[in-house]
């Protein structure tokens, strides 16, 4: 656990809510905040991206936790590298900004599970969010880490941390008001002594429902101010009006036809308006990136996945370019403080290095066993249930008898599944489209059904859905029995065998060699590919799928290596080419909306 190496140089230490003002070291203080995700951004950035943020006229920097990323494994804690929530809080109070730390249990953020870590779906007890005492029990654990590793630089403290969050967007979801207590005096008494917030909707009902005494409440939204703070204004008509999430873009799910934007001048003018009328924290200030499988899902009427990119529209791109949305929004705040900002910081530079061939490849089914222990199962369980929540698992078994044109059914899919007689490719099945198909097969036929975890949902009432095959398999309309179950997290591929072959299998890793004479930020383009995953150096930097609007991949300078690097490409349905990808300097995130 880190200790607190970071000691302010002042002499007065007080941050405080007096009336319907926030109050630094006995003077009124306006936040003026944007979000940055520690966990979404590489180490090696967090400096310039704060200094920007800095440079911006900002005076204070705001951050979700993600529970799943520190506690990937029960009871196993990560908070190093890019989950070292201490070292981000340390950069930012040696630049002098404030924090604002949410840590959860729940983020939502379009993240993987809202946050939450994937191994408490295997408890048939839980029920999350609520006073349930098998999620209590593991949110406390987690909590008393994290505090620990926060504690130290609270305001109170000699740190930078003026605010915690104690729920997120709870009067969207639930109205446990006992549960919300629970948090908020979690939080006391694990020594968090600086004031506790919630934020919310605007709505009546999503305040009545979210909001808790004791907890200033704050809301979210990106546009209309007064109109947004009318209910806020009749509940609480002498509170702090801030706006905890002023949203300057919005997330791009796999499908959609464009990359959603929204205009800088508009919401230059909506950052007016809301420090005329009080405090706000913009999201994002830089969205930042899903790595490996972390991107989250809406699931409402239909599945929507996210893509790997949380660019967001935000001030700053991806990749932590300056735009014309920074540039106005400084302006506008220029308005609102009493000192000079700074210079903005020159942005990092970026290298294309070109075309490389994946000259190597190897087949799924040839793999499967390098990758995963068979589980036998009587009946295809769910992913969690064979102690695995992300990537992919596959369900085989050996068929007793010949069938022609029958009916194969999965009772409850999570989220697509590839439908495989021996090594052939039959069908592609897919939450949103069929459960179904037929197949046509002989005695002693290896049926394989490769399912892929797209994303939990991050918000809503389906969250707690399972993955893989949650039911039965049935065909021609009875139970198949007996299979082997190959959980495939992929977090590890040093075991694959790769050959110069050529395979012919839609499902094949392909590996190649390319060569960086300077560390830069960099973009994946796999025109010939058409969904997967890529690891690069045995980093995972996330999914791509043809249908887009996302075409290419950031590629952050600290996962590459002077000389020679190495690029593994999983592609799950087929090359439409040779398997070459290209490294350039241009994002191409889909048509702007």
């Amino acid at each position: 656990m880190r200790k607190n190496h970071y000691v302010r140089a002042v002499q007065t230490m007080t941050f405080e809510i007096r009336g319907n003002q926030f109050v630094k070291d006995g003077k009124p203080v306006k936040l003026i905040s944007g979000a940055v995700h520690y966990f979404r951004n590489m180490p090696d950035t967090w400096e310039d991206i704060l200094l920007k943020l800095k440079a911006m006229g900002c005076n204070c920097v705001e951050t979700y936790c993600a529970w799943n990323m520190h506690e990937k494994v029960q009871g196993e804690y990560d908070f190093t590298g890019i989950l070292d929530i201490a070292k981000f809080i340390e950069t930012a109070g040696k630049l002098d900004l404030m924090v604002i730390v949410r840590p959860g249990p729940y983020n939502c953020s379009e993240w993987e599970f809202g946050g939450l870590p994937w191994w408490i779906q295997c408890d048939e007890n839980i029920e999350i969010r609520c006073m349930n005492k098998e999620y209590i029990s593991h949110f406390d654990k987690y909590l008393d880490r994290l505090c620990a590793e926060i504690k130290p630089y609270l305001f109170t403290n000699g740190g930078p941390v003026i605010m915690v969050q104690c729920e997120n967007e709870y009067g969207y979801y639930g109205d446990d008001k006992e549960y919300l207590t629970y948090l908020k005096n979690g939080f006391i008494n694990r020594g968090i002594d600086v004031p506790l917030f919630t934020s919310d909707g605007t709505s009546k009902e999503d305040l009545l429902d979210g909001t808790i005494e004791g907890c200033l409440s704050t809301v979210n939204f990106g546009s209309r101010v007064e109109e947004n703070f009318k209910a806020h204004d009749e509940l609480f008509p002498d509170s702090i009006k801030m706006c905890m999430e002023m949203w300057n873009g919005w997330f791009d799910s796999w499908g959609e036809k464009e990359h959603h934007t929204t205009s800088a001048e508009d919401y230059a003018k909506v950052v007016d308006d809301m420090l005329a009328r009080g405090s706000l924290n913009m999201y994002m200030f830089i969205g930042g990136t899903n790595f490996g499988f972390t991107s989250g899902a809406n699931h409402y009427e239909t599945f929507t996945p996210d893509v790997t990119s949380y660019d967001y529209d935000a001030l700053l791109s991806e990749n932590g370019d300056i735009t014309p949305k920074y540039l106005a929004v400084r302006e506008v705040i220029k308005k609102y403080v009493d000192y000079e900002l700074p210079e903005i910081p020159q942005n990092r530079e970026r290298r294309a290095y070109g075309k490389c061939t994946l000259t190597e490849s190897v087949g799924f089914f040839e793999s499967v066993k390098k990758l995963s222990t068979p589980i036998f199962s009587n009946v295809p369980k769910c992913m969690e249930k064979y102690g695995t929540g992300y990537g992919f698992i596959a369900y085989q078994t050996t068929l007793n008898r010949d069938y022609k044109d029958a009916e194969l059914l999965l009772e409850s899919l999570g989220d697509r599944a590839q439908i495989y007689i021996n090594d052939t490719l039959v069908d592609i099945l897919y939450i949103n489209d069929k459960l179904k198909t037929s197949i046509s097969a002989n005695k002693g036929d290896t049926l394989t059904i490769l399912c892929e975890n797209m994303g939990r949902a991050n918000f809503g009432s389906k969250m707690m859905r399972k993955k893989g095959i949650a039911g039965r398999c049935l065909i021609d309309d009875r139970i198949h029995f007996n299979w082997n179950v190959y959980p495939l997290p992929m977090n590890n591929l040093e075991n694959l065998e790769f050959t110069n072959n050529k395979f012919n299998e839609k499902s094949a890793f392909y590996k190649g060699k390319f060569n960086v004479d300077k560390k830069c930020d960099t973009f994946l383009k796999l025109d010939n590919f058409t969904k997967g995953f890529v690891t690069i150096n045995g980093f995972n930097i996330g999914r791509y799928w043809e249908i887009g609007p996302q075409q290419t991949l950031y590629v952050p300078r600290s996962i590459l290596k002077r000389g020679e690097n190495e690029i593994i490409v999983f592609e799950s349905d087929g090359l439409k080419g040779e398997p070459i990808v290209e490294f350039g300097v241009e994002h191409i995130l889909g048509a702007s909306n």
